[in-house]
């Protein structure tokens, strides 16, 4: 290998992996202006290449998850480019452009939550992260809640600037616009992303945005996100909703919001802050939706204040015993009936390969098994559309065999114990199963509302009562 490529090869390796704590003590540098743009570098994902960069240098990580945005590009955007220097003084900044997005490999619609995780995790590893402080904004928001409750031992602390944890209106949310709204303003960006007029209107004004400024906006909107894949992420969070994981997320957590905005309003941000164990709520003067637009100062201020107190140990969190993760359980139906048909050494072999194609199918899907109690299956899962779909491959599996298998899934907060998940979320799994009719997978409301723009369809299986689990449960189908 010649020096040059060895010097390379140096340059693209990953960063020694760091562990970043909550108590650990971390120093502002001044950092105001850049001079020399970071490198754009990759991730790998499963089998799509994520983009992101690195700036700056501390002992705290901090990770700026935004939707749609070119990592390039952006650094030609004077307000853009001051706002990440002065958000990189507080430490290693990591960008990232999420999938189909920007410097990103194309993806065909919109990846859901559970692969934007993915791709957070990914470039985590290859900037050598082991722990960051989660930093979202607008859209971003519900996708960082969720890896900051599934992925806890990864997050140090999570900051949400001007998002909601659901973007179209319900009984709790009377503020947000109709499904009907929504999906006008998703055909409205279709039809005029990129121009200057549109992306003025939606940022809202900033005496700072000259013609020029709000040119070079709407080039980076076009280079960055194709009419349709905006609009695709956008219709992705119509269906969206993360207000039952809100109690789940034990890290400390900052709430900013501006008390104008008007693409997200003020009340979500309150809903977030109330909502979330322990999190600080700011709300922010004017009314900019683009934290780079408007005050800068009480923004950064209160940024500086809540790091502080993480590092100190003021605005702490317990440790990371308990968990966001799906459940899955799976029996055969019939069993008993079907061993007395066959006599007990042929069902032993039978319920051998029963065994052998549930574990191909968990090893497919990064499914974890916990517990296997005669001709039934407990497992784990990181994320609830994986959960699903290898459900769904074990059900359809079982015909081969001649048997029939139903499946149950529920996702919530599991206690760690040695390793294995235990807790209510468990029992409530278990009770989902029970429902489910032979032949059907059968999921939770939480479960399907996670699952939004991964194309799984439901079928409505009305309110339930689970059995030793308190109130009514919504139950759905998974389509066939």
């Amino acid at each position: 290998m010649s020096s040059g490529t060895l010097a390379q090869a140096r340059r693209l390796s990953p960063e020694p992996r760091r562990q970043v704590g909550a108590s650990v003590a971390w120093k502002r540098v001044k950092r105001d202006t850049v001079s020399v743009q970071p490198e754009t570098r990759y991730a790998r994902s499963g089998k799509v290449n994520v983009a992101y960069q690195v700036m700056g240098e501390g002992s705290v990580d901090l990770v700026y998850v935004d939707v749609i945005s070119h990592l390039e590009i952006m650094w030609e955007l004077p307000l853009h480019a001051v706002f990440l220097n002065r958000l990189g003084s507080f430490g290693r900044l990591i960008m990232l452009n999420q999938r189909g997005i920007g410097m990103s490999d194309p993806v065909a619609g919109a990846p859901t939550l559970e692969m934007r995780m993915d791709d957070i995790r990914a470039v985590m590893d290859a900037a050598g992260s082991e722990r960051a402080v989660v930093v979202g904004r607008g859209d971003a928001g519900p996708l960082c809640v969720l890896f900051a409750a599934t992925y806890r031992e990864r997050t140090s602390a999570l900051v949400l600037m001007n998002s909601s944890p659901r973007f179209v209106r319900n009984a709790e949310f009377p503020w947000l616009r109709t499904r009907a709204e929504a999906e006008l303003l998703a055909d409205e960006i279709e039809r005029h992303w990129g121009e200057t007029a549109f992306h003025f209107d939606l940022m809202r004004r900033d005496d700072r945005m000259t013609a020029e400024v709000q040119r070079l906006d709407a080039r980076h909107a076009r280079i960055a996100a194709s009419p349709g894949s905006a609009a695709a992420y956008f219709r992705l969070g119509i269906d969206t909703d993360v207000c039952n994981v809100l109690p789940l997320v034990h890290v400390p957590t900052l709430v900013m919001h501006r008390k104008e905005d008007t693409v997200w309003d003020v009340r979500s941000g309150r809903y977030l802050a109330d909502h979330i164990p322990g999190a600080r709520f700011v709300e922010l003067p004017g009314g900019d939706f683009s934290p780079s637009l408007g005050d800068q100062e009480t923004l950064f201020a209160a940024l500086e204040s809540f790091l502080d107190d993480v590092a100190q140990g003021r605005q702490s969190a317990a440790e990371p015993d308990r968990v966001l993760t799906t459940v899955l359980f799976t029996d055969i139906v019939g069993a008993t009936r079907r061993a007395a048909e066959i006599g007990d050494r042929a069902w032993r072999e039978l319920l051998e390969r029963h065994h052998e194609a549930v574990r191909t199918q968990l090893g497919r899907f990064r499914g974890n098994e916990v517990d296997t109690a005669g001709d039934g299956f407990f497992a784990s899962f990181d994320g609830p559309a994986r959960a699903i779909t290898c459900a769904r491959a074990i059900v359809e599996t079982m015909p081969e065999l001649g048997l029939e298998v139903r499946a149950g899934l529920h996702t919530g907060e599991c206690e760690l114990i040695d390793g294995k998940v235990a807790g209510i979320a468990v029992h409530t799994g278990a009770r989902v199963a029970a429902n489910a009719q032979p032949g059907e997978v059968l999921v939770s409301r939480t479960v399907k509302d996670l699952v939004a723009g991964s194309g799984i369809a439901f079928q409505d299986r009305g309110q339930h009562e689970l059995k030793g689990i308190p109130g009514e449960w919504h139950l759905y189908a998974v389509a066939r």
